[in-house]
């Protein structure tokens, strides 16, 4: 994280808090990260060991949320943070969540592998969609992740926007596994299950645009959730308070 971003205050302490928060938060998204991509090998691979190590991963996702928790609250308790340092603290906070829903997720997508029999498996052609489809939310989380990082509002404005075409490779699976399964009632059960990891992919994206959005409320001040991309490219284009 860039030394300039944080410190300056009256207690080298409380620079190391803040720091903190930030580090601990950006290891948690560093595993959240390492599960998805070890989800979506498994599912791809039909590696059921693999599967499992990711099943139980997600308890360690789940202890670095209780940890980062407690040492915001902490941290607001004995501290009361004003204006930046507020905003620090409830942005490390709000993206957590969404780092903990991004683990949950890649356990929901190592879930649908193990609790398919194996009779049936996908085609090349719909493991290489939703391959393909991957590659691109976890671009994105990565470059989210790190505008979190680098408190860049630019990079988080123009990475919020990639959810756009992941939400159409979404709609795309969507739309052949429908297909598939109106013309052959025996893919009914193979269709689910890509639809099932394609939602989750898809679902990982909008935490990824979240994150990207509390980098912007931290770097302007204003909560931009419910505002469109031009309006938020209004908010982002203003001077830095």
């Amino acid at each position: 994280m860039p030394n300039n971003k944080i410190g300056g205050h009256y207690s080298q302490a409380y620079d190391d808090e803040l720091r903190q928060a930030v580090e601990r938060l950006l290891a948690m998204a560093t595993l959240a990260q390492q599960q998805l991509s070890d989800a979506l090998t498994a599912f791809i691979k039909a590696d059921r060991v693999l599967a499992k190590q990711v099943k139980q991963g997600d308890r360690t996702v789940n202890n670095f949320e209780v940890d980062i928790d407690e040492h915001c609250l902490d941290i607001l308790a004995r501290r009361q943070p004003a204006a930046t340092d507020l905003r620090l603290v409830l942005s490390v906070l709000k993206s957590v969540n969404d780092i903990e829903r991004i683990g949950d997720l890649a356990k929901r997508i190592a879930k649908a592998l193990l609790k398919d029999d194996g009779s049936t498996r996908p085609t090349e052609a719909q493991l290489a969609q939703l391959n393909a489809m991957g590659a691109k939310v976890q671009q994105m989380l990565a470059r989210a992740i790190t505008a979190f990082e680098q408190m860049d509002a630019d990079a988080a404005l123009a990475v919020l926007r990639e959810d756009k075409a992941i939400d159409d490779d979404y709609a795309n699976i969507m739309q052949h596994s429908l297909s598939s399964m109106m013309d052959d009632a025996s893919q009914i059960g193979v269709s689910l299950q890509i639809s099932q990891v394609a939602k989750a992919l898809e679902r990982v994206g909008d935490h990824a645009r979240n994150i990207c959005q509390h980098t912007i409320f931290l770097c302007k001040g204003r909560n931009v959730a419910h505002l469109t991309d031009d309006e938020l490219q209004q908010v982002v284009q203003k001077q830095r308070d």
